[in-house]
C-alpha cells in the first residue's frame, strides 16, 4: 500500500512485525530521538570535517556580530 498523505496506514501505535514474528505496538518517536538520529545520519554522511568547518563560521560570525554590536555603541 503506497502512501496517501492522510497520515493512514501504520504509523505510531499500530502493530509492526519484528524479525521474530512477533508483533510489537509501535510508539512515535521523540524529539530528542529523532535529533539523534539526524544527527547520526549527518556525522556518518558529512564526517568530522563537515562539523570543524560549520564550528568555525559560527565562530567567526559570532566575532562580527560582536564587533558590529560595540561600534554601534
Amino acid at each position: 500500500m503506497d502512501y496517501d498523505g492522510k497520515g493512514t496506514g501504520t504509523g505510531a501505535g499500530a502493530p509492526r512485525k519484528d524479525g521474530d514474528g512477533s508483533s510489537t505496538p509501535r510508539r512515535a518517536m521523540t524529539v530528542s530521538e529523532a535529533g539523534r538520529k539526524g544527527g547520526i545520519t549527518v556525522r556518518d554522511e558529512r564526517g568530522h570535517a563537515f562539523y570543524e568547518e560549520i564550528g568555525r563560521k559560527g565562530g567567526q560570525k559570532v566575532r562580527e556580530l560582536i564587533e558590529r554590536g560595540k561600534t554601534r555603541t
